[in-house]
């Protein structure tokens, strides 16, 4: 249980539902997809998916080039991303290079399209006389965290979890036991990816891709749906501004919400298929550490992709912990699978609804799987006056993460 109480007072996004978190809310609220055929999967021999959910709007000539250079895309997401939170919790200037402020933001891996071109023109002739110096801290594992200390001149703990799906929620999660012990006032904390026909590709071979909806793009993916065929990948980035209770009262800062527990759990029965008992677990850990009874839970925001193994060990899972009486949803028939932002992309939308009375159904949930039965599936949005949130992101490698908020109350 915390130590020292964890509230929310900034939020940052760029995602493929729009360039900001109001924008995201108005999106999913409208139950829009962001969803869309590409032409550039069509390229790649062997995929068959070609399905992606896009950020579009955002020109990097925004970032100062001093600080571009070192930036993929999924750095000046974070950078964006990260200005956006600041500036809604009004962070001072000055208190950036104090040490009491923070970053945790990961993603799935450096910068593949960086990669890509780097490698297209070293094996033209394997010479190094063309690589550009800035290269490595494009493609480097903390890529993201670290542009974004260096361009806002931060000087705290620099953290970059990389756990696939499970990053962001995990990044939010770290940062929160940060300030919880004391270690840090505050943090900005989420996660970043950047989409790369190899990252759908990675889910095709395994046959985990949705490709029966390359015609009908905004029908898939289909959290829970007896229909479902799988993941569409996504990109973008969400950051949150965590600080301590005390620290924002004493700016006077405006509390969107609080953060009350966390947990992440290691699956070691299998490396790729999910198992409900870890899921579980891992949200009963969460539920734990908040010191809050599962009875007191009003809504669970679930990580379910659409695939056909994911979906059914999650709503067992959910199941097992409350039943059919809490309102259960995904994000994903409208983001698609924004990868290590999907945590706290979604974390956002879940204070949005919070701050709304209002629960964003999920998208393409048409007919329920039997499998995926007994919860309370919400096929339409609905007003609620919503205390505690139970926010699940579970990945590959059998990384569980789960984030417990609550509405802040004056």
């Amino acid at each position: 249980m915390s130590l020292v109480p964890v509230v929310v007072t900034g939020m940052g996004v760029i995602s493929p539902l729009g360039l900001n978190c109001q924008d995201l809310m108005s999106a999913l609220l409208a139950g829009t997809s962001a969803v869309a055929r590409y032409a550039d999967l069509e390229r790649v021999g062997g995929l068959r998916s070609r399905l992606a959910a896009r950020v579009t709007g955002v020109d990097p000539q925004q970032v100062p080039r001093k600080i571009r250079r070192s930036m993929s895309l999924m750095s000046i997401y974070a950078y964006l991303a990260s200005r956006q939170a600041l500036a809604m919790a009004e962070w001072p200037e000055a208190g950036l290079a104090t040490g009491r402020l923070g970053v945790v933001i990961g993603s799935t891996l450096g910068s593949t399209e960086t990669s890509e071109k780097f490698f297209a023109d070293y094996f033209r002739d394997y010479s190094l006389e063309r690589m550009k110096s800035g290269l490595f801290f494009q493609i480097m594992g903390h890529s993201c965290a670290a542009n974004v200390a260096q361009s806002l001149g931060i000087t705290g703990r620099v953290m970059a979890p990389s756990a696939a799906c499970a990053t962001g929620c995990q990044a939010v999660g770290y940062a929160y036991e940060q300030i919880a012990f004391g270690r840090q006032d505050a943090m900005l904390c989420g996660g970043a990816d950047e989409f790369h026909p190899l990252t759908a590709a990675t889910f095709d071979v395994m046959h985990a891709a949705s490709t029966n909806y390359n015609d009908s793009p905004g029908s898939s993916p289909r959290p829970f749906d007896k229909d479902r065929d799988g993941i569409v990948c996504g990109e973008g980035s969400g950051v949150l501004l965590l600080e301590s209770k005390r620290c924002a009262e004493e700016r006077g800062a405006t509390i969107l919400a609080e953060v009350v527990g966390f947990a992440t759990t290691a699956d070691t029965s299998s490396i790729a298929n999910p198992d409900s008992a870890a899921m579980l677990n891992c949200m009963n850990l969460a539920l734990a550490d908040a010191g809050i009874a599962v009875e007191e839970v009003d809504y669970v925001n679930a990580h379910a992709t659409g695939t056909l193994q994911g979906d059914v060990a999650e709503a067992e899972a959910i199941r097992d912990l409350v039943g059919d009486r809490v309102a259960v949803s995904s994000l994903k028939g409208h983001l698609g699978h924004t990868m290590a932002a999907s945590g706290s992309i979604e974390l956002a939308a879940c204070i949005g609804m919070l701050q709304r009375g209002e629960l964003v159904a999920t998208r393409n949930l048409e007919t329920v799987d039997v499998a995926c039965g007994g919860l309370q599936h919400l096929l339409n949005n609905r007003k609620s006056a919503t205390n505690i949130i139970l926010k699940n992101n579970f990945a590959m490698g059998g990384i569980n993460s789960t984030v417990v908020l609550r509405r802040w109350i004056k």
